[in-house]
């Protein structure tokens, strides 16, 4: 019979643990170093109110999110797609996505958090997705 625990169990051992471990576990090759990539998704419909506009999200983007993560992150243009629970509907809205690859620090992933309740806090946002991946990365 075979242990169903195993795969499972390892999955989670190699999220659980961070920094060089995690990269060997990862397998990480040449200069590539284990890491975290950060995907933070921001929806820019405010309600009945309008959008986030460029000008906005470039105020937002230099005050909350670049003086965290000084090193680099990438802004792409995408389209969300949600399920809006109060009007049992299918919604979408333009919306930006920023890809951040960073070493496993505690206080970066407090600085996702921070920025992720400033955005909802100023363009009054249910929500911030904020998805976190173990990463081999070089620069």
């Amino acid at each position: 019979m075979k242990n169903s625990v195993g795969p499972t169990f390892g999955l989670f051992a190699a999220l659980a643990l961070g920094g060089c471990t995690t990269a060997s576990l990862m397998g990480c090759r040449g200069d590539q170093q284990g890491m975290l990539a950060a995907e933070l998704l921001f929806g820019r419909r405010i309600g009945d109110r309008g959008m986030v506009s460029e000008a906005e999200w470039a105020r937002f983007l230099a005050r909350e999110i670049s003086p965290r993560f000084p090193d680099g992150l990438t802004v792409l243009d995408a389209v969300g797609h949600w399920r809006d629970a109060t009007r049992n509907r299918s919604a979408h809205e333009p919306s930006k996505v920023v890809l951040i690859v960073f070493r496993d620090d505690p206080q970066k992933q407090e600085d996702l958090n921070a920025i992720a309740a400033a955005y909802k806090r100023q363009f009054r946002q249910q929500s911030v997705g904020i998805v976190i991946k173990p990463a081999c990365a070089s620069f």
